[in-house]
């Protein structure tokens, strides 16, 4: 019953992340914070709701079972390094394109190559 609520727990939080995150995505000015919010939020959101099905998945205790388990941790660990890598390299293909940061007293652009 207690894993139960921890893994409802774990999950509900990743998914209300995903969530965040995807408003983060809509409402952000430009391609540099729309970035940020979708490296970080995508990150920490699977990490929980993976968390939440390793538990879960240890529920019913046997060695199929850890087995799953460890192997969604390798995922986990897989996604903490490879996300926010690969963030990086989509911000600084983007800075070196020559995509300009919204900067305060700038129109939001609605298009991202639109010129000002």
């Amino acid at each position: 019953m207690l894993i139960d609520i921890i893994c409802i727990g774990l999950m509900s939080l990743g998914l209300f992340f995903f969530f965040a995150t995807t408003i983060g995505i809509l409402r952000l000015p430009d391609f540099y914070s729309r970035m940020q919010a979708a490296g970080k939020g995508d990150t920490l959101s699977s990490m929980l709701v993976l968390t939440g099905l390793a538990v879960y998945n240890l529920h019913h205790w046997s060695f199929g079972t850890l087995l799953v388990s460890v192997k969604i941790m390798f995922i986990l660990v897989f996604i903490f390094m490879a996300s926010p890598t690969a963030s990086h390299h989509i911000i600084e293909a983007g800075y070196d394109a020559g995509v300009k940061p919204w900067t305060k007293g700038e129109e939001k652009n609605e298009q991202e190559g639109k010129e000002n």
